[in-house]
């Protein structure tokens, strides 16, 4: 069984097909839909073989569905019927809960926080992984991810959007008595004192992540 594994994101819609073969992209953003997406797929991966499909989606996902409409993407992903769409058998997960899987090391309790256009963030718990959203919890004059998604890094620069790097860790670390703590998505480049703890994470893991729902 061959698997391909889509990273939706508010940037790029990322594609790799298990073994060598390098992934591929094409530009996402406010005007992405379900549609759009799988036709650009189609297309990219057309030369491509697989059997069945993996999905990272950024956003809430209940019985194999999104259940609510993204915030940095176009409109009409609640309820799209995927199979369908792409005539293949379909296995979707939050974006930061299949990173988190790719990310596991096979023990103990792993968290994760994607510092992307938003935070994404999950839990992995002897290898039965739990997609959270803490992102829009409330945090300082706002939520963390106006202070640790890519409009906290814009505003605040560098240093100072990484000093909340290190509260909020600090504070997840009280909450969930983690083993292990991944920090990971495209922003976490700008990471460059890693907190205690803490490892950065590799965006690579997020394919291996849709290649294990399968396995």
């Amino acid at each position: 069984m061959k698997i391909l594994t889509i990273d939706v994101g508010g940037t790029n819609i990322k594609a790799k097909i298990e073994g060598p073969e390098d992934r591929r992209k094409f530009p996402s953003g406010p005007d992405m839909t379900p549609g759009k997406m799988v036709e650009g797929v189609l297309e990219m991966t057309k030369d491509w073989e697989y059997d069945v499909i993996s999905i990272g989606f950024p956003g809430i996902i209940k019985e194999e569905k999104v259940i609510t409409e993204p915030k940095n993407l176009g409109e009409g992903w609640k309820d799209f019927d995927f199979g369908q769409a792409f005539g293949k058998p379909i296995k979707i997960i939050n974006d930061a809960a299949m990173q988190a899987l790719g990310s596991y090391s096979g023990k103990g309790v792993l968290l994760f926080l994607g510092f992307g256009t938003g935070l994404g963030s999950a839990i992995v718990v002897d290898g039965k992984v739990l997609p959270m959203e803490l992102a829009h919890l409330s945090y300082r004059k706002g939520t963390f991810e106006d202070y640790l998604g890519y409009r906290g890094l814009e505003a605040m620069g560098q240093e100072k959007w990484q000093r909340h790097v290190h509260a909020v860790v600090e504070r997840f670390q009280a909450a969930f008595l983690p083993d292990d703590i991944v920090l990971g998505g495209g922003k976490s480049k700008y990471i460059t004192d890693v907190p205690l703890g803490c490892r950065l994470g590799n965006n690579k893991l997020a394919y291996e992540g849709g290649f294990r729902l399968w396995k």
